[in-house]
């Protein structure tokens, strides 16, 4: 999937970004092994609304999950919740 066709990252809410991650196959602690400077704790945040990660770490994380996913599957988590 193009980074193009990726929805927003500002807009996923954290029941998605968790969806996300989820249906692309990984757990916390795999994807803090695959993105460098991301630790667990963040991804908890992320998801559960307490905090954001920035603009480009979201960017990275989001391709991550895209990479093993649809689009249709992406915009469906996305769009629903």
């Amino acid at each position: 999937m193009d980074a193009s066709d990726l929805p927003d990252p500002e807009g996923i809410s954290p029941l998605a970004w968790r969806l996300l991650r989820v249906a692309a196959g990984y757990e916390q602690r795999a994807v803090e092994r695959e993105i460098d400077d991301l630790m667990q704790a963040h991804l908890s945040m992320l998801e559960s609304g307490n905090r954001s990660l920035s603009r480009p770490r979201r960017e990275t994380l989001l391709e991550l999950y895209a990479a093993e996913l649809t689009a249709e599957q992406v915009w469906a988590i996305v769009d629903h919740f």
